[in-house]
């Protein structure tokens, strides 16, 4: 029996690691394009809980994951496989 890997994209939202192409910053001029494309083809996944979008995570099926989480968050999870969400983390964003 195969085990999946998964990360915790924030608030409890999990994605199969291994569909997980890349990450990129949402404020870039590449994030905005790609999220535009995304929503406009029907591949947009919002799993910010409303809270303001940091990153956006591109799968290997053509889909747009958008996370409240700092890119730089999202690398150190994916690189030591912690998935623990600090409280901190969580409650930063709801203050933004």
């Amino acid at each position: 029996m195969s085990t999946f890997r998964l990360i915790n994209v924030g608030f409890s939202n999990v994605v199969m690691l291994s569909r997980i192409v890349c990450v990129v910053q949402a404020d870039s001029a590449a994030g905005k394009r790609l999220r535009q494309e995304a929503k406009s083809s029907g591949k947009l996944i919002d799993a910010t809980m409303g809270r303001k979008t940091r990153s956006l995570l591109l799968t290997d099926t053509d889909h747009i994951i958008l996370s409240s989480l700092r890119t730089e968050s999202l690398q150190k999870r994916i690189e030591t496989g912690d998935n623990q969400t600090p409280v901190e983390e969580e409650e930063l964003e709801e203050s933004d």
